[in-house]
């Protein structure tokens, strides 16, 4: 066993690229948001969408925490302090399907872990819904998971 060595491997985040916003076309974000619990994936099947819709431009570097304030700013009632954004991104699967994966948590009037999390680093392709669990703040905010990483 003469020659072997031991190494250690570090995990590198990839830097994120930050997007020239005069430069770079937006995408179109498509936005369901709902109280107290996220919509069924079956809400997103066979071409059909929940009625709730909000049409956001935006880009791949934006933060769950500029995507909570874009939508306190249209939605009065998720303007008072503690008021929990829990984002899923919902995404084609094989067939007519979809699944649903949750990316973060941000809250009015709070710092959090997600908030700097940009939709490029919780792997959003163009093409997806994003899913929002709004928990208003005299509730129980969304259960938070333990993270494998």
């Amino acid at each position: 066993m003469a020659g072997l060595e031991s190494m250690i491997v570090e995990e590198k985040q990839q830097p994120t690229k930050s997007v020239d916003r005069e430069k770079t076309c937006p995408l179109l974000l498509r936005v369901f948001c709902s109280t107290g619990r996220h919509h069924s994936t079956n809400e997103y099947s066979y071409g059909n969408v929940p009625s709730n819709e909000l049409q956001i431009y935006t880009w791949m570097d934006a933060t769950l925490r500029e995507l909570t304030t874009l939508v306190r700013d249209v939605n009065p009632e998720t303007r008072r302090k503690g008021t929990y954004f829990d984002f899923a991104v919902v995404y084609p699967d094989r067939g007519s399907m979809y699944r649903m994966r949750e990316i973060g948590v941000t809250c009015s009037g709070q710092k959090g872990a997600d908030d700097a999390k940009t939709l490029a680093q919780a792997k959003f392709t163009i093409g997806d819904f994003m899913d929002i669990n709004i928990t208003p703040p005299n509730r129980i905010p969304p259960p938070r998971r333990q993270r494998p990483y």
